[in-house]
């Protein structure tokens, strides 16, 4: 190696590691996410968007499972969900597959937790694969990033329970 090419080589490394790394870690880490997740990106909703079919007054009304902790469900909750229990317990699981049990296969059904981050709930992803694992085949994630309060209520969508004013 001459002296002439080590600066383009340590310029073109250089800018690697300020651009071509965070670019590789940023993609390595949304595949990881995609990789944990059971649902595909079609499969996720934005709270946005359920809001809009909750207050629309044409076609019927989805079925929303609340799959976390009762607390918080008592507290507020997306009017008309049914409380199907912490799908991250045995318990709750039965909870959730009696709750599901007499739905048709073929019925769009939402899902939803909201404890913390969606990426760490431990209720969301056993509830998703019950589910299909029952045969559901429209299922829906309510994507809630950082949680109920900050993803749902904090933009004023529709709330029901008992602090729900």
């Amino acid at each position: 190696m001459n002296r002439r090419s080590l600066p383009i080589w340590y310029a073109a490394a250089l800018l690697f590691a300020l651009v071509g790394v965070p670019a590789l870690v940023q993609r390595a880490a949304h595949a990881q996410e995609a990789a944990s997740n059971p649902w595909a990106p079609a499969e996720v909703t934005q709270p946005s968007q359920l809001a809009a079919m909750l207050s629309s007054h044409t076609g019927a009304k989805p079925v929303i499972l609340q799959v976390g902790f009762q607390v918080l469900y008592r507290s507020k909750h997306i009017p008309s969900s049914v409380y199907a229990g912490p799908a991250s317990t045995p318990d709750g699981l039965q909870a959730l597959k009696q709750a599901a049990g007499k739905l048709p296969r073929n019925a769009d059904i939402y899902i939803y937790c909201g404890c913390c981050p969606i990426q760490k709930c431990p209720n969301i992803r056993p509830a998703f694969q019950a589910l299909k694992a029952m045969g559901f085949t429209r299922l829906h994630v309510l994507m809630l990033p950082t949680n109920f309060g900050k993803d749902w209520v904090a933009h004023s969508y529709p709330v029901a329970g008992e602090s729900a004013q």
